[in-house]
């Protein structure tokens, strides 16, 4: 077997650019820290710290909302997560296991729902969750978010449970389980990565939302910390040193997702991508 050796320019390049890559990539989450432990008046200094302060937290956490954005997005995403992960993980193996009528349709159907833009769908989602009384309810932001995350979610469960071998649901019903039971007794502790793909698509969807967020849900109680964001730069000034303190804050519980996810994330998104 052939093997290859980089020339020393060529591996210079490839570490410079690697190096470049990952200042680019970590520089604004590192700035945006700093930023937050600076005092309101040195916001714009390019000097790194030099009156560490958490002023900026205590602000956002005694003087605002924040607490109830927190626990209003922390309803929203669990039930988004929850539901739209059961619904999705049932459709794909729905759609992977069984040949009914419709079933194509189905899938174009799933397929084309993604093609339309967040400014077309907005307004007939807004007068819809209007007509049910769903604005300023969690609820309404768990069936827009579902209405997101499902289809998509679907389409990836499908192509995960594919390269599941069908002598596994087999050998289910051999022994006497029910289709449902066999999804979830043998299929589902096999699916792990895809549920991890998909538990995690759906959770940024929810976390980092903001269009629907902010039409949706207004008066301040009732913000999700997308919209609640948004209270601390506006047309009316901009309080910076908030903004950042809020934003670390916020990112904490999205880096715990994805810490718990990570180790699942690779094989779980090219599951699918070849057959066995």
């Amino acid at each position: 077997m052939r093997t290859y050796t980089r020339s020393p320019l060529a591996s210079a390049g490839l570490h410079a650019g690697l190096l470049l890559g990952t200042v680019i990539a970590l520089f604004p989450p590192l700035w945006l820290v700093v930023t937050s432990f600076k005092p309101k008046n040195q916001a714009f200094s390019t000097a790194l710290v030099q009156d560490f302060t958490f002023e900026n937290y205590d602000h956002v956490l005694a003087d605002t909302h924040f607490l109830d954005w927190f626990g209003n997005s922390l309803v929203v995403v669990l039930g988004t997560t929850v539901i739209g992960v059961f619904i999705a993980s049932t459709t794909g193996y729905a759609l992977s296991r069984f040949r009914f009528p419709g079933m194509r349709p189905l899938l174009w159907t799933l397929l084309v729902t993604q093609m339309f833009p967040m400014a077309v769908l907005i307004v007939p989602l807004y007068n819809t969750m209007a007509t049910l009384g769903l604005l300023n309810q969690p609820a309404g932001l768990i069936i827009t978010y579902l209405t997101i995350a499902v289809p998509f979610c679907a389409w990836m469960m499908k192509g995960f449970f594919d390269t599941v071998p069908v002598s596994i649901d087999e050998s289910g019903r051999v022994d006497g389980l029910s289709p449902f039971g066999t999804f979830w007794r043998l299929i589902m502790p096999l699916a792990k990565p895809g549920l991890a793909v998909t538990g995690f698509y759906t959770f940024v969807t929810a976390w980092a939302e903001v269009a629907y967020a902010t039409a949706f849900m207004t008066g301040e109680p009732n913000m999700t910390l997308a919209g609640g964001l948004q209270t601390f730069v506006n047309q009316y000034g901009a309080d910076w040193g908030s903004m950042t303190a809020a934003a670390v804050i916020i990112a904490v519980p999205a880096a715990l997702v994805f810490g718990f996810a990570q180790r699942y994330l690779v094989s779980g998104m090219t599951a699918g991508a070849v057959k066995s």
